[in-house]
């Protein structure tokens, strides 16, 4: 249970993580909380770090807890090691493009800086840590590191300032990456990942070599790789990096080593390191995010009985969406009218717009009006829907497709437009959905580009109708051509959530062509596999089994069928599936005895899937 009332030094000039011991023993929460970089005293009481220090140091046996930037972090002749047991590296694009993104909006302002979270440590020596909770942020850190010395030496031998861009590169390579011991003249690597994954980093990335086969590499170990090239991409993708050394040098030596700053926890044994990693992580992003929203915006409010309406006001709004998802319901509120506003960036967002008790009171009322909407959106059985029975199909669909980067152009409409032309839009947006990201794959990126850029043209009233938002839209419209080539090769693994996709896809053309009703949350069938998921010998007699494989799931390949005789066919040669399918309710399935009367064959299999996708082309249409 969250308490009810914040401790006095969490303030607005203070922000911080949130978080309770798992098992409830202590009422006290924990707060590691960040001054600001003035370093200005909060609430005119001592830091909230101190505080912390106080209360953790005395459960955990903590070394030191301390906020440090990432150069005294690496640059000061420590050595960080990944215990061998620790997962791999497993970031990808969009956690190098998150912090790609940070760093480059802060080398536009010395002054700014970024939170990157909490490490924990534990302490082998004064001079030698365990990283327990970190190795994911360090070791790309260090690959960009990495990246920009390779970029000086390029620029070296390109005769671009040789003498100077070699001694930045040697001098960013002794601080950030590693230097030779003078004894042994050893090079001694600052960081060393886990068994798996630090013989790649020593032995390529940090001498700088490129692997021979990329194809070849384990999954973390080519993950390794793809973030320096990644990196390398960004700064040859940038002008002002080509040939200014001393640029590139200041984005590592200053962007990156002054700018980012850490929550340093040093633990003196292993079980208390994990102790401290699980505290830190048992609650979630989404709760940490949450949790600073609310200090925020309550310190905030300084008169009595604003503070007590704000409380109540806030608990309503919980109550309505659920504390793990307010950071959602706040970020599509933001698309409403911004282009592009990440999680990560939420509470700087937040700093940025909200700044009197107004701005508060304005927000709340705005969060208030949204929030049942976006609570019924991921519940097509919420009692928002009991008067308007028509928008729950597509409802249904958008949860089907797991589809949420709507939600913003949804807010507009539904608080501009009327009940009928919300649901044409709700209509729009699943036939959309349908056509591009469930049939033809298509990159979903552009979603979080096209539907904030609609949502916000409903609310300046530059899309006044459906025809105006599907103006906006088309782009995302895949056209019938690409639609029905794409529907004819579709796949639908059954095996998995994917089922009641299938099911779905299914009864809407069953009824397309029957003309009764088949809704897939009701109907009986049960989805049958022509070519049996475990097809016997008897199969590759007319069905080779160098084609079972990609066959089985395709979709021209299920029907629904009666439970009682899917159960009687199972695994069945076709001539004994034949005549349950002549027996069947369902005119799809009878349809199949027409079409193969003797054998199914991929020729068959392909000629039914083409039938399909030329009755979906009409069936999933918008026209505008």
């Amino acid at each position: 249970m969250l308490p009810q009332e914040l401790p006095p030094f969490v303030s607005a000039e203070g922000w911080g993580l949130l978080c309770y011991y798992k098992d409830c023993k202590y009422s006290q929460p924990i707060f590691l909380v960040k001054q600001e970089l003035t370093g200005a005293k909060l609430n005119g009481k001592q830091s909230a770090r101190s505080e912390f220090n106080l209360f953790i140091m005395g459960r955990f046996n903590i070394l030191a807890t301390q906020t440090v930037n990432y150069l005294e972090l690496i640059g000061n002749g420590k050595i960080y090691k990944v215990p061998p047991y620790q997962r791999n590296y497993s970031w990808t694009e969009e956690q190098w493009e998150d912090l790609w993104n940070d760093l480059f909006e802060l080398s536009g302002s010395s002054q700014d800086h970024h939170y990157m979270g909490a490490l924990v440590m534990e302490a082998k020596s004064d001079r030698e840590y365990l990283i327990i909770d970190g190795q994911q942020r360090l070791a790309t850190l260090s690959i960009l590191g990495l990246v920009i010395i390779e970029k000086l030496k390029n620029m070296a031998n390109e005769g671009k300032e040789p003498d100077k861009n070699r001694e930045r590169a040697n001098e960013l390579r002794k601080r950030f990456i590693g230097e030779k011991d003078p004894a042994s003249l050893v090079e001694n690597s600052r960081l060393s990942l886990n068994k798996s994954d630090d013989p790649f980093y020593q032995d390529y990335l940090v001498q700088g070599k490129k692997p021979l086969k990329k194809r070849g590499l384990s999954k973390s170990n080519r993950l390794l790789w793809e973030c320096f090239e990644y990196f390398s991409s960004r700064f040859n993708d940038i002008d002002k990096y080509k040939n200014d050394g001393e640029l590139v040098a200041r984005f590592l030596s200053e962007t990156t080593a002054r700018q980012l700053l850490f929550i340093q926890i040093t633990v003196d044994n292993e079980l208390n390191a994990y102790t401290v990693f699980e505290t830190l992580n048992a609650r979630g992003l989404e709760l940490t995010v949450t949790d600073l929203l609310k200090n925020y915006l309550f310190s905030k409010i300084r008169i009595p009985s604003d503070q007590e309406t704000i409380q109540r006001r806030w608990q309503s709004l919980i109550s309505v969406v659920g504390q793990e998802h307010l950071p959602d319901l706040l970020r599509f509120h933001l698309l409403c009218s911004r282009s592009e506003v990440r999680k990560q960036r939420l509470f700087k967002l937040m700093r940025e717009e909200v700044k009197t008790p107004e701005d508060v009171f304005a927000l709340m009322e705005i969060l208030e009006k949204r929030a049942e909407l976006f609570a019924a959106i991921f519940d097509p059985n919420h009692e928002y829907w009991s008067e308007k029975l028509n928008a729950k199909p597509f409802i249904k669909e958008l949860n089907l497709f797991r589809m949420t980067q709507m939600i913003p152009l949804l807010f507009s409409v539904w608080e501009k437009f009327d009940s009928e032309n919300f649901v044409k839009i709700l209509k729009m947006v699943s036939v959309i959905s349908f056509r591009y990201s469930i049939v033809s794959g298509l990159n979903p990126t552009q979603f979080e580009k096209i539907y904030p850029a609609a949502a916000k043209a409903v609310i300046e009233g530059k899309a006044a109708a459906p025809k105006d938002v599907f103006d906006y839209l088309k782009p995302l419209y895949v056209d019938d051509k690409k639609f029905e080539q794409d529907f004819a090769l579709l796949t639908i693994n059954t095996d998995g959530q994917q089922k009641k996709l299938a099911k779905y896809i299914l009864s809407a053309l069953e009824q397309d062509f029957s003309g009764r009703s088949c809704d897939p949350d009701t109907d009986p069938g049960t989805i049958e596999h022509i070519l049996p998921q475990n097809p016997s010998e008897e199969w590759s007699e007319e069905f080779p089994k160098r084609y079972w494989e990609e066959a089985i799931y395709r979709l021209g390949n299920f029907t629904l069928l009666e439970v009682s005789a899917n159960r009687l066919v199972g695994s069945a040669v076709y001539s004994e599936k034949l005549q349950k399918y002549k027996e069947s309710k369902y005119a799809l399935t009878q349809k199949i005895a027409e079409l193969a009367p003797e054998s199914w064959t991929l020729e068959l299999l392909n000629e039914r899937q083409a039938a399909l996708a030329k009755r979906a082309v009409h069936l999933w249409r918008l026209d505008f």
